[in-house]
């Protein structure tokens, strides 16, 4: 299992924290920004693949923000893969 942290941009969060085993998303912890939607998206992507969470979190947008928590979860993933293929 492996521990990747991201600092997202543009949101209210200041932390994300991904526990990975191979391409399965164990665990999410945000730190900062709206805990009920954190807690709530946490909840969605545990247990779940890499690939289908970035399909579903990718460019969702917060109000008037062009990113949002979910959208850089996406990111943080894609960036974990970018990194781990290299």
């Amino acid at each position: 299992m492996k521990t990747y942290e991201y600092i997202p941009k543009g949101v209210c969060s200041s932390k994300m924290i991904f526990e990975i085993d191979g391409e399965t998303i164990i665990d999410i912890k945000v730190i900062g920004g709206c805990p009920g939607n954190s807690l709530g998206v946490r909840s969605l992507c545990q247990n779940q693949n890499i690939d289908y969470i970035i399909s579903k979190l990718d460019g969702i947008k917060c109000g008037y923000k062009s990113t949002s928590c979910p959208d850089q979860i996406s990111n943080a993933l894609k960036e974990y893969k970018q990194k781990r293929d290299i």
